[in-house]
């Protein structure tokens, strides 16, 4: 759905951003569309807002950032969403992506496990009348049980290996996208579900953040036991 229309002063630099997203090899219209209508600039400190649409990360506070746009329109395009689909989303942060994400899906679930993050992200979705996206406070290397099964999964952050229950989460046929760790280095994957198990595609490098959670890291960066 598209956000309720604010007026602001803005619009010339998201049809920029719009133009350097197409130049970096963005061929999504659908994705290219979202990034044109929804407003970076109020997922940000009203400090950075004029840095919104550079194509770089900034710092949201309890010591996150938003991803900068480059990476999140490579996720989004790696989902291949068609527009009807149950999305789940690890790490709302600002609620920017979940903000796209809510222009190229039926519904989206979004987890975040720092509080004060997630309500904010509530807060200003609700602002811009995006109602078609649920923010969930909690562990989101478990996923989110009660709205599954989602036809794809979506996790901003590195993961040791893919979480299972993400996993037992996705539909047949659905994609999930996660960066995987490996010793320093991080790999961009895409798991496709199918009746046997999952075929996995090698996207490329990625960095994010840790997956803080029971089937990710523990707050101290090592990886937690996934035995249970």
């Amino acid at each position: 759905m598209a956000p309720r229309r604010v007026a602001d002063s803005f619009g010339g630099y998201r049809a920029r951003l719009v133009e350097q997203l197409r130049a970096q090899g963005v061929a999504d219209l659908a994705v290219l569309r979202a990034f044109g209508e929804i407003p970076r600039h109020r997922f940000v400190p009203a400090v950075l807002e004029r840095q919104a649409y550079e194509d770089t990360s900034l710092p949201i506070g309890s010591g996150q950032t938003i991803s900068q746009p480059s990476t999140q329109a490579r996720y989004l395009e790696a989902l291949q969403l068609a527009g009807t689909e149950r999305v789940l989303e690890i790490g709302t942060g600002s609620g920017y992506q979940a903000a796209l994400l809510s222009m190229l899906a039926s519904h989206v679930v979004s987890i975040e496990r720092i509080p004060a993050l997630a309500a904010r992200a509530k807060a200003t979705l609700a602002e811009l009348g995006i109602d078609n996206v649920l923010v969930v406070t909690g562990d989101g290397s478990l996923g989110w049980r009660p709205n599954a099964p989602y036809e794809a999964v979506l996790v901003a952050a590195a993961a040791p290996s893919v979480p299972q229950p993400l996993l037992d989460q996705l539909r047949a046929g659905g994609r999930l996208v996660a960066a995987i760790a490996h010793g320093e280095r991080q790999r961009l994957v895409r798991l496709t579900r199918t009746a046997a198990g999952a075929d996995r595609e090698d996207l490329g490098p990625a960095q994010f953040v840790p997956l803080i959670g029971r089937h990710g890291y523990d707050a101290g960066g090592a990886a937690e036991v996934r035995d249970r």
